[in-house]
Parts: structure tokens; sequence; C-alpha cells
């Protein structure tokens, strides 16, 4: 988990430089004798790399498995593929990391699609394989070797700083389309609290979603009063949204925020504003920064989103695993942080004042890393 909110603020990072990064800027540090860094320097035979994503029905997985592919055949990875049948869908991943094992993968790249997986992963790891997670850091964060992920935390911060700006001191009657119910992932959690605090909500257990007092002040931007109406899982999927904006707006018509979990919800929600002749009174803010979710932006589907970086997750990961099979060395978490940060930036054609951000022009030209 991220350790406090205080480094995660001062962790922002110029979505510019992260889009770009390559292994070799990478902090490396001798890995020491572990069976995880045995060099096979001199060997013709392919490093193995099992990459296994969430799911394949959001296109941000499809993006990363397409980064990982680019990059294996450039450094001459045999790599394979496998999905979850749908986000949290733990037991086929558990299946795959057995898979990778079994076919004596050198590493696994993994976006864990829940808690259970954490017990396959040091199997894995004791198995000698080297485990990096892409995008979802596991809790605990040391359940992998390293994680490259955006900083989810600034992530939702920078939309609930927007948001607040954008309400020029207007109440907040909020809606928040989370991830699950039912179980507990550190994108769900560190995304919806950093919505919260960037709009200047008190929060309460930093792990837990949906335990802030429901009504209150709101201090970012102007500040004023807020109302949060309540939390419904998405399942990070269209259908998922609309739902959950259906059963939010049935308890409260008067929602004028509307915070998702990632774009695909973003995109339910909307349809269910625009069924309810409410798309034009609401602000709908995301964190994804596809291209179609840029679009979405332009064509103000959504206000704001935060934009990250599937496609080098995947690149910086199959290069990290082909560096320790070749050198023994492995590549170090971003300072103050439990993780490596690759980078996020707000993307808004509405700027906010003291908000950083950059336009849907710009974000289409680095959308996913391509």
């Amino acid at each position: 988990m991220l350790s406090s909110k205080a480094p995660r603020s001062a962790a922002l990072r110029s979505l510019a430089a992260g889009a770009v990064l390559t292994l070799a800027t990478l902090s490396l540090s001798a890995c020491g004798g572990s069976s995880n860094t045995t060099s096979t320097a001199g060997s013709t035979e392919k490093i193995g790399v099992s990459l296994i994503v969430k799911t394949t029905t959001n296109p941000f997985f499809v993006s990363m498995q397409d980064g990982a592919k680019e990059a294996a055949a450039a450094e001459g990875v045999d790599l394979k593929l496998a999905a979850g049948k749908a986000d949290g869908d733990e037991d086929t991943q558990i299946q795959a990391i057995e898979n990778a094992i079994s076919k004596g993968d050198k590493g696994i790249l993994i976006t864990p699609n829940g808690p259970s997986v954490v017990d396959a992963l040091k199997k894995a790891r004791d198995a000698g394989l080297f485990v990096i997670a892409l995008d979802t850091p596991p809790d605990p964060a040391d359940a992998v070797d390293i994680t490259f992920a955006t900083d989810n935390f600034a992530a939702g911060e920078l939309i609930g700083k927007w948001t607040a700006a954008q309400l020029d001191g207007k109440k907040a009657t909020i809606a928040l389309l989370d991830l699950f119910d039912d179980k507990v992932v550190s994108v769900d959690y560190n995304r919806d609290q950093g919505f919260l605090t960037g709009l200047g909500v008190d929060t309460a257990d930093p792990k837990k979603n949906g335990d802030e007092a429901k009504t209150g002040k709101y201090t970012g931007g102007k500040g004023g009063d807020y109302e949060i109406v309540g939390n419904q899982a998405s399942q990070g999927a269209e259908d998922g949204g609309r739902t959950a904006m259906e059963t939010l707006l049935s308890s409260n018509p008067d929602i004028n925020v509307v915070y998702t979990i990632n774009e695909p919800a973003a995109a339910g929600a909307f349809e269910a504003l625009k069924s309810a002749g409410k798309e034009k009174d609401v602000l709908v803010v995301s964190v994804d920064g596809g291209c179609s979710g840029v679009n979405n932006v332009k064509s103000g589907v959504i206000g704001a989103t935060a934009q990250q970086y599937p496609v080098k997750m995947a690149e910086l990961g199959v290069k990290a695993i082909v560096e320790i099979a070749k050198t023994g060395k492995k590549p170090a978490n971003s300072e103050g942080l439990d993780f490596y940060n690759t980078g996020v930036e707000l993307v808004t054609d509405k700027p906010a004042d003291g908000v950083k951000s950059i336009t849907t022009t710009a974000a289409t030209d680095i959308c996913w890393g391509k």
C-alpha cells in the first residue's frame, strides 16, 4: 500500500517524462545471489515471461498486452499471455501463475485481480521467478519484487482538485462509482480516496471506501458543502457504470458530481445521466487517459481524466526481466514510494487555476504511451 498521502502528492511527475522512460533510466541495484537473478548470459534459449492481465474486455489491458508483445519481439522474449475472464477473476490468474511456474518462466508480469493471488505469487517467487505487478500494486506491496504503476492516489487527487475548482463554491452532491464491493484492491481505494482528498473531503480508513462522513464541508477550490449519495461497484465496465449510476440517481436525482474508477464506467454513467436528462448538469471525472477516453473528454462526456500509461508499464516490465536474466540487476522503487511511478497527467480542455493539466490534443498524441 502507499505509506502516506504526502509522499503520493510529492511523487507526482510529468507524464511526458514518464511516457518516454526506457529501462536505461531505471535506477538499478545489484540483486545479490537470489535464484530470481540467475544470469543467462551466453545462452541462446529465449527468456520466458508470462503477462497475466485482469481481463481483455477492457481496452486498457489490451493495450498493455500490445506493449508487452512489442517489447518481447524486440528483446527476443518468449511471451505468454493470460487474462481473467472478468475483472476480479482471481482463479484464472492463479492458474496462469501455476502454468508460468511449471513452464520454467523467468518472470511474471501481472495486474492482480484481488488478494487471493498473493499466495500464488509467493509460490512463484519461491520457485525462482521474478514477479512484477503492473498498474495495481498488491497488498502488501512486497508480495511482488516491484510494481510499475501510476500513482493511483495522485491520479484521484488530480481529478478531485479539478472538480473542486469547477464547483466554484457550489454544493457537491457526489456519486462514487468504485470498482468492487466484494473485495479490496489498492487501485480501487487509492483512486477513490485520492479523489475525495483532492476535493477536500476528510477521509477515514485510507484502505476503505465509503466510511467518510456523508455530509460536511469540502475545502478544495473555494470550498463548500458536500453530500455523498453513495458508493456503487461498477466492475470497471460500461454496463456496470450505467447500472451503478441509475441506482444512485434513484436515491438522489440532484447528483452533480460523479467520480468513476475508469473510463468504461464513466461512459456507462454518462448514458444513465443522458437517459435521465441530466448529462449537462453533472461533472463526470475518471482515470485512464485512453484514446477513446480522451475523445470523451473532448466531446464533453467526461470533464477531466487522469492519464496513465499501460503500454509503457508493460514495456518496462519485459525489459526489466530481461535485464535481470542477463545481468542479475533489478529496478528500484521511485524515491519515497513502494512502487516505480510511471507518471500521470490531468487531461481536460477546461483548465483550473493551480491544477496542472494538458489538453485533449496533447493527450491524444501520447494516449496510453503510443
